[in-house]
């Protein structure tokens, strides 16, 4: 554990509970011995004189980690290490950085649900029918959660009329990426109806009078 924890730049700090986490140190000699080594990465990189996948092809290469490789590593790790501070402190932070995950995780399983023929896998052996699989294939999800994000606004919207307007908390808990009410399966028709042309929306479902449980 204490690998992938915190580090220290002091090996006689007393970093409290903390301890057990930071156990091993950060080489601060080994960062300004390559730092303008390190600047001039930065900089190859910042003016695309240096593609990151060229650089770190570059810094891998060979039998042994060169020493500007390792230096990048322990600023890394001083990074992490202050990534991780606010994270084990700030519970509302660590709540934040839940809620978005949880939010990838979903846009993930959506994506993976349209992908249904291919099991989430590309087929295609050239970039360029890789990179057309993924427009289509985020072009799909961006429609079901425009089409989520129209009904949702619509049904709030419907609620606040009757005079059973949801509380804030429920709405920021709302997500357009649902998809258990969406058929992945069967035929697609592209012909658009009357009413959708003129910019109406389908009817919204009335929970009561449905004999199975709705999720929106």
């Amino acid at each position: 554990m204490a690998k992938r924890g915190e580090k220290r730049i002091d090996s006689e700090a007393n970093y409290g509970v903390l301890n057990g986490l930071a156990k091993n140190r950060i080489n601060p000699k080994l960062i300004a011995n390559n730092w303008e080594d390190m600047l001039r990465v930065a900089g190859s990189l910042k003016l695309g004189t240096v593609s990151a996948t060229d650089l770190m092809y570059t810094l891998q290469s060979g039998k042994s980690t060169s020493t500007l490789s390792k230096a990048i590593s322990e600023v890394g790790r001083v990074a992490k290490t202050l990534y991780l501070l606010p994270y084990i402190d700030d519970e509302a932070y660590r709540r934040r950085i839940l809620i978005q995950l949880n939010r990838g995780e979903s846009r993930h399983s959506l994506a993976r649900v349209v992908f249904h023929g291919q099991r989430g896998e590309l087929r295609q052996r050239y970039r360029e029918g890789q990179e057309d699989q993924l427009s289509a294939l985020g072009l799909v999800v961006n429609a079901i959660v425009l089409w989520n994000t129209f009904y949702l606004d619509a049904s709030l919207q419907h609620l606040a009329s009757i005079g059973s307007e949801a509380q804030a908390d429920d709405v920021a808990r709302l997500s357009p990426l649902k998809y258990k009410h969406i058929n992945m399966l069967g035929r697609y028709h592209f012909s658009l109806p009357e009413s959708v042309q003129r910019g109406e929306l389908r009817p919204l479902r009335n929970v009561r009078s449905m004999s199975h449980e709705y999720e929106a």
